[in-house]
């Protein structure tokens, strides 16, 4: 197995390698053209943007262990404990609803 990660690696940076030596040279001139346009203003415009009042979860993000299955080389399988993350997500709570929750 490791011996395969070593060729791969090899591989990977002989190739690199390869593409870094590339010799590049121009063949032909380019050339672009755009077109052109004319915009006239036929109306007088107004924006009015929506306004949000956004109240957002609180997200609390903490690890804990766990003993968790890992599989090794060979046949067999051995228990470790690792740290895995814990995310706790609290939804935001609407102003109305803990307005009438309070009455």
């Amino acid at each position: 197995m490791r011996k395969t990660a070593f060729v791969i690696a090899g591989l990977v940076s002989a190739a690199s390698i390869a593409l870094v030596g590339c010799d590049v040279q121009k063949t032909e001139e380019g050339n672009v053209q755009m077109p052109k346009y004319e915009v006239s203003k036929t109306q007088e415009g107004d924006v009015t943007l929506p306004k949000y009042d956004v109240d957002a979860p609180n997200v609390d993000v903490t690890t804990e262990q766990k003993d968790v299955t890992v599989p090794k080389v060979g046949v067999y399988t051995e228990k470790e404990t690792l740290t895995v993350p814990k995310v706790e997500v609290t939804p935001a709570q609407d102003d109305d609803k803990v307005a009438q929750n309070k009455k």
